[in-house]
């Protein structure tokens, strides 16, 4: 079988001379599929088989339109797929839409999460979350960590702060060229990058091999998104840790997480960033565990002196 990887942000001189020899398996992102058609390059009239992979992401990045569109250019006798991680209301109107009589087929249960996965949950203030990324980072010797963020802006807002502070940090999401996020990426797997910041749509393609460390920086208020990220960790056998931070706004998200993956997570009180009011209730609830990882070295910061004299880092 032949095959061929189209997409954007790249030249397509290399794409369109391999499509002129014709290809049986055709993979594209939506933009550069409908350019390329638009261009007379690609002709889906014969096409047998349609998989619209990660359909979730591609709502979520407004692509349902040019999903559209490729759809009205394919013949109706098709044979059409649909992936997708979470099965959210829009996801099932869209399979309503291009679908005729659709099976359902789960392959695992979303809310199983891997059991050598280590789960941490720190309740932090919300303008407290960068300090306490550096506090985690610096104090613990972390390397090798991929950090969630919920937006464009806030992935690269923490990379600056890292930076600031010495610590080799690089962004990946929508916004990056596909030749950057193939660069950053190359740079944290070779271990020329020891923090990689990443959002949940640019996330959904990376695969790296004994990945140590997950921290949800922003959680997701979706709860099987979480079960998604920190699998990125504790994968084939091996042992990870995955870290949250949760601000008080966030509080309803961790709620619904919890009763998703039914597991009791390790709640870190002992860091110098706790919630100013409320949200112990919360924390006393989960199991505690002693560990020279929770920042236990550093009591001395919860005085009230010590924290008028805490100085922000970012």
């Amino acid at each position: 079988m032949t095959q061929l990887t189209i997409f954007g942000g790249v030249s397509q001189i290399p794409q369109v001379d391999v499509l002129r020899k014709g290809v049986d398996i055709l993979i594209a992102t939506p933009g550069r599929l409908l350019d390329l058609h638009k261009q007379g390059f690609i002709d889906l009239n014969h096409l047998h088989t349609l998989v619209l992979d990660e359909a979730d992401q591609m709502l979520d990045m407004g692509f349902v339109n040019d999903v559209k569109k490729i759809v009205k250019l394919t013949p109706n006798n098709r044979q059409t797929l649909l992936f997708s991680a979470t099965m959210p209301i829009a996801i099932r109107e869209l399979a309503e839409m291009f679908l005729k009589d659709p099976a359902t087929v789960t392959v695992s249960p979303v809310s199983s999460t891997a059991e050598k996965v280590e789960q941490r949950i720190y309740f932090v203030d919300k303008t407290e979350k960068r300090n306490l990324l550096y506090h985690l980072i610096r104090n613990e010797k972390l390397s090798d960590v991929l950090v969630f963020s919920r937006t464009k802006h806030g992935a690269d807002n923490v990379v600056k702060a890292l930076r600031k502070h010495g610590v080799a940090a690089e962004a990946i999401h929508g916004d990056k060229s596909q030749t950057a996020r193939q660069r950053v990426l190359d740079a944290f797997k070779n271990k020329e990058v020891g923090v990689l910041v990443a959002t949940d749509i640019a996330a959904r393609g990376i695969d790296i091999d004994q990945l140590p460390f997950v921290i949800n920086f922003d959680l997701p208020n979706i709860p099987e998104t979480y079960v998604h990220r920190i699998g990125r960790t504790g994968r084939a056998g091996n042992g990870g840790i995955a870290i949250s931070f949760c601000s008080k706004d966030e509080e309803p998200y961790w709620k619904d997480i919890i009763k998703l993956i039914k597991v009791e997570v390790t709640t870190i009180k002992d860091h110098p960033y706790p919630w100013h009011s409320g949200g112990q209730e919360t924390a006393e609830k989960a199991p505690q565990k002693n560990s020279n990882r929770s920042g236990g070295a550093h009591k001395s910061r919860k005085s009230s002196a010590s924290k008028q004299n805490k100085k922000r880092w970012y």
